[in-house]
């Protein structure tokens, strides 16, 4: 619980009863006494005011009128494609060979000698996955693995940040980072830093985990998106899911599912191409994460100018039955979740060599699609081509998920423009802040 934001919300209220009820709410959540808890509401209410009404350029935060939730960031759908676009106009132009504005899953800068790139990414955990430390670790460490692999890039150290909330046991931490070195150890990439915080430091109580794994590699020939040709096959690995499907495990009473998302598959498929010289040849490389191929097909389409059209019929048997078979008992759309599976896309004669070095590897793989001209995606299922775009957010896979839903809200091209106005107002606000410094 967010003892400040509540404490900011009453006296924005002008509530009379703010500190009987943040007195009140302190003690649903936290082992302590009523003197205690009322000391803390009272030292929550004085840091809110103080900061409630604050003006500069600096310190005026800019609102947009229009919550995370309603806009759908975070949930890998419509609104959050939309969001990430106009952080990249924020952030604005850069030196790098990679940057956000390719929508690719990690970024690239050129090493100091110009021979090669430096790859750099970094996930977030699973925000289910907080009463279970260890699989988010090691389903973070592989995420942030898997997005420096699909640049061309062999990782070379990962890094990690952590935050428990106040009541939080310190265990987490450590059950976190054994999770997190599974994966180090299982493929000799070492985990070499790192942070750990308390969420919001006194002010957030409760048990709540987040934070992030990070990963760094090298690479001479890079596999962006953005280099995607007409002419070139699509082609997927298997996929049993990470994150997304043992949250879905979990809050189904599916728990035994959870295994089938503990390996490396993806991991070893890649290094295979990496150690093969075939990335050399593949245009693009992406991971089938959150949003699904629905929502990859949407940025890469975007990216490279290009149409990608798929065939269902090839998809379904390279997702692991176990899973796959969950998935439709819930009526969880499996194009628009995380797989966890590899895309490559490549010229047409290279791919037979890129499917034996992932076969021998131990991992299925297919041609499931192609590159044409055009925009956008389509998809051909039962012999019917159906349009193949993403829906306001990723597929419903717990059921607090599907109350919200996945349609688009009635207001959206509203809050859009609010968002527009916002991102503009941000970039405003650094310029004005550069000019100040270098005008000292």
């Amino acid at each position: 619980m967010d003892i400040e934001g509540y404490a900011r919300k009453g006296l924005r209220k002008n509530d009379p009863e703010l500190e009987d009820k943040l007195t009140e709410r302190i003690l649903e959540i936290k082992d302590t006494t009523p003197e205690h808890a009322r000391s803390l509401a009272k030292a929550a209410i004085v840091e809110a005011k103080a900061t409630l009404n604050v003006e500069g350029d600096v310190l005026t935060s800019t609102v947009s009128g229009v919550s995370m939730g309603e806009f759908g960031v975070g949930s890998r759908g419509l609104g959050d494609f939309y969001a990430h676009e106009k952080l990249a106009e924020v952030i604005g132009k850069t030196s790098a060979a990679v940057d956000t504005s390719h929508l690719d899953d990690s970024g690239a800068i050129l090493n100091e000698t110009g021979n090669g790139y430096i790859i750099i990414t970094i996930d977030g955990i699973h925000s289910r996955l907080s009463d279970f430390p260890f699989l988010a670790g090691f389903h973070v460490a592989r995420a942030s693995l898997r997005d420096v692999y699909v640049m061309g890039s062999r990782p070379v150290a990962l890094l990690s940040d952590i935050h428990v909330a106040d009541d939080g046991d310190v265990a987490k931490i450590f059950d976190h980072i054994a999770g997190i070195t599974t994966v180090s150890e299982l493929t000799g990439i070492p985990l070499v830093t790192g942070s750990t915080l308390r969420i919001g430091g006194d002010m957030d109580i409760g048990e709540r985990m987040t934070g992030g794994v990070g990963a760094v590699g090298t690479a001479t020939d890079l596999t962006a998106r953005i280099q995607t040709q007409v002419g070139d096959v699509i082609l997927m690995s298997e996929g049993a899911g990470g994150g997304t499907v043992s949250t879905a495990a979990l809050y189904y009473e599916m728990h035994d599912v959870v295994d089938e998302t503990i390996n490396i598959k993806f991991l070893e498929a890649c290094d295979a191409l990496i150690a093969s010289g075939l990335t050399k040849h593949v245009h693009a490389m992406t991971d089938v994460t959150n949003g699904g191929i629905r929502g990859d097909a949407k940025e890469i389409s975007r990216t490279a100018g290009v149409k990608l059209v798929f065939d269902e019929a090839k998809m379904r048997p390279l997702v692991n039955p176990k899973v796959l078979d969950m998935l439709e008992k819930l009526e969880i759309d499996y194009l628009g979740v995380s797989l966890d599976a590899l895309l490559v896309i490549a010229p047409r004669e290279y791919a037979d060599d890129i499917m034996k070095t992932v076969r021998d590897a131990g991992v299925e793989i297919d041609i499931i699609g192609e590159v044409v001209e055009g925009s956008g995606a389509e998809i051909n299922i039962d012999g019917k081509m159906c349009d193949f775009t993403p829906r306001f957010r990723e597929s419903a896979y717990t059921p607090i998920k599907k109350m919200i839903g996945d349609t688009e809200p009635r207001d959206f091209e509203e809050m859009k423009r609010a968002v527009d106005n916002a991102a503009n107002e941000a970039i405003d606000k650094k310029r004005k802040v550069i000019e100040m410094i270098k005008g000292k």
